[in-house]
């Protein structure tokens, strides 16, 4: 399907540098991946949901109902997606989050079929960039609860990180959605985080893309 003319996302210079997601469920790292693979890449980073959307997500996940909820989640990976097209002109690309999120997330919250939040995604895929590669990172429960429980005690705990534990059956949904929708991609490389630190995991990373350029 092809967009209207002013929906087309913009088109910049040739060079197009890699652009790499990293999905999973909260607090099982991606965010402090990110940050690595950012300083030894030499890359841009962005979470999906950054300015300004990141200001309103309290609000659009307290006061919104599913479907305008759904419209929110959608504006923020369009736009990532706008940024993402430029600063890969400039430098390769680290996204915490991307669409597999917003359909695992958005399926497990509402208990939604992921199929019918792929139809309501469905027309906006061609505005959407596609990354070279999605590493979906999973962990056992223990070490996901034993993390949780660090970032309490930091203070770090988000309400999608608590809601992960207090709301039933809300993890076990959220972990099928993520590993239907990696069998499904074609850009998934799946990642065990289990007994690695975070450089271990980085490295690995770093390793897989350059093995795959060679």
């Amino acid at each position: 399907m092809s967009l209207p003319h002013a929906y087309e996302p913009i088109l910049y210079a040739d060079r197009r540098e890699p652009f790499y997601v990293l999905e999973g469920v909260s607090g099982i790292g991606k965010s402090t991946l990110t940050e690595l693979l950012r300083r030894r890449l030499g890359a841009s980073s962005l979470h999906t949901l950054h300015t300004p959307h990141s200001g309103w997500s309290p609000v659009a996940n307290g006061r919104l109902r599913p479907l305008p909820q759904f419209a929110f989640y959608l504006s923020g990976v369009l736009h990532a997606a706008d940024s993402v097209r430029q600063a890969r002109t400039i430098s390769p690309v680290v996204a915490d989050r991307y669409v597999s999120s917003v359909i695992a997330c958005h399926s497990a919250v509402h208990r939604v079929a992921l199929n019918e939040v792929r139809l309501l995604l469905g027309p906006f895929l061609p505005y959407l960039e596609t990354p070279d590669h999605t590493f979906y990172l999973r962990s056992s429960e223990q070490v996901l609860r034993d993390r949780m429980t660090a970032k309490a005690a930091d203070s770090n705990l988000t309400s999608d990180d608590a809601e992960l534990f207090t709301v039933p059956g809300r993890l076990a949904r959220l972990l099928d959605n993520f590993e239907a929708v990696a069998d499904e991609d074609p850009t998934a490389v799946v990642l065990n985080t289990d007994g690695k630190t975070p450089d271990e995991l980085a490295d690995w990373i770093i390793n897989h893309v350059e093995a795959g350029r060679a």
